[in-house]
This record gives C-alpha cells, sequence and structure tokens, in this order.
C-alpha cells in the first residue's frame, strides 16, 4: 500500500510543478516569453565559458617544460610544432616562437606577443553577449511592468473597472521585473568572474612565453 501511495504521489506531484509553471507564464502574461528565451541564452552562455575556460585546458600544467626539454634535446620538429599550435591556448603562443627560434630575440618576441593577443581575443569570445544579457534583461523585465502597468490603467476606466484585470496586470508588472532581474544578476555575475578569468589566464600566458623566450635567447638581446 505504501509503495502504490509512494508510486501515486510522484505524478501528482510532477503535475503540480508543471502547473506551477504555466500558473507562472499565465500570471506574468505574453512579455515573460522573451525573459525565457533570455535565461535560456544566458544559461547556455554561462554553461560554455565554464567549459571552455577551464585552466588546465587552455594553460596545460607540464606543456612548457616538455616543449623545452624538447628543444635541448634538439627534437623540435615542424610536426611537432604543427602539433602543439592546435593542443592549446598556450601551445599556440609556444609554437609562434618556435617558429622564429633562429630570428632575433625581438622577431621571435613579437611572434609570440601577436600569436597571444589573438589567443585572448578567442578567449573573450561570448563574454560581449553575456555583459549584453545583463542589460538587456532588466530591460526586458521592465517592458513587461509597462505592459502591466498599461493593463491596471485600463482596468481603472470609468465605468469599467473591472478586479479581475487589475490583478492581472498586477502580477503582470511584478512578475516581469523579478524575472528580468533574476536572469539578469547571475549574467553579471559570471561576467565579472569569467572577465577576471581571462584576464589572469592572458598574464599567465604572457609569462611563461617569456619563460620560453628566455629559455631560447638565452635571456639576452
Amino acid at each position: 500500500m505504501q509503495a502504490r501511495a509512494a508510486c501515486s504521489l510522484g505524478p501528482r506531484r510532477r503535475l503540480k510543478k508543471e502547473n506551477g509553471l504555466l500558473s507562472l507564464i499565465q500570471a506574468a502574461g505574453w512579455p515573460v516569453w522573451f525573459l525565457i528565451l533570455a535565461s535560456v541564452v544566458t544559461l547556455a552562455l554561462i554553461v560554455e565559458r565554464a567549459l571552455s575556460l577551464k585552466r588546465d585546458k587552455i594553460i596545460p600544467p607540464k606543456l612548457l617544460d616538455e616543449v623545452i626539454n624538447f628543444h635541448r634535446s634538439r627534437q623540435v620538429t615542424p610536426e611537432l610544432i604543427q602539433k602543439l599550435e592546435g593542443s592549446s591556448p598556450l601551445g599556440a603562443v609556444l609554437a609562434s616562437g618556435l617558429r622564429h627560434e633562429l630570428a632575433p630575440r625581438e622577431v621571435m618576441q613579437e611572434a609570440m606577443e601577436q600569436s597571444g593577443r589573438l589567443q585572448a581575443h578567442k578567449l573573450e569570445r561570448f563574454l560581449g553577449a553575456l555583459a549584453t544579457m545583463s542589460t538587456v534583461a532588466p530591460l526586458l523585465g521592465l517592458f513587461g511592468t509597462v505592459v502591466g502597468m498599461i493593463e491596471i490603467f485600463g482596468a481603472q476606466q470609468p465605468g469599467t473597472g473591472n478586479p479581475q484585470q487589475l490583478a492581472y496586470g498586477i502580477s503582470i508588472a511584478l512578475y516581469n521585473t523579478a524575472l528580468g532581474l533574476v536572469v539578469a544578476i547571475p549574467a553579471l555575475i559570471a561576467y565579472r568572474v569569467f572577465r577576471s578569468r581571462v584576464d589572469d589566464l592572458v598574464v599567465e600566458l604572457e609569462q611563461r612565453s617569456l619563460r620560453l623566450l628566455d629559455t631560447v635567447r638565452g635571456g639576452r638581446r
């Protein structure tokens, strides 16, 4: 009997959750669909950046030491450089330096700096979109609030007062304002976190490229 009761409670709970979501959408009105779309885009951006900006993926811990050992043992080949370039952002920067290891120090350094700027640009991908979502979401919430206010004023016309329409307008205004903030706050926090992470990774890329430069060119101009 208890097992049957537990089985029967499961669908009821799911149905209650679905009804709660539908009632929320109905209470927030049609402007809420813009916020739902914004929330989906924001979540996708956060997940994508969280997976793409993992430190070990950008800067493999042992990669620089392996490259230095290959260089000291004179095992650097065009095939190795090509493989290194496609391995990670750090590998791309180091590969650009190894291609110019016989050139003057300034040429080798400039090549790695150019590659580093390109990798920094790639690391910043989608951060602008995430910042945009943190700005657009409150505006979408404000738009829903304005729609709700219009519903409220429509309910207060002389001789046509409708308490249900008044309550509906208030719910649209409040729900959209709240949902706009719910989307914007995580988007802004994620943008700040990822922005700081990218800055740290770029600095570390520069430091490791300089270490290779000093190793190859002997630390002298």
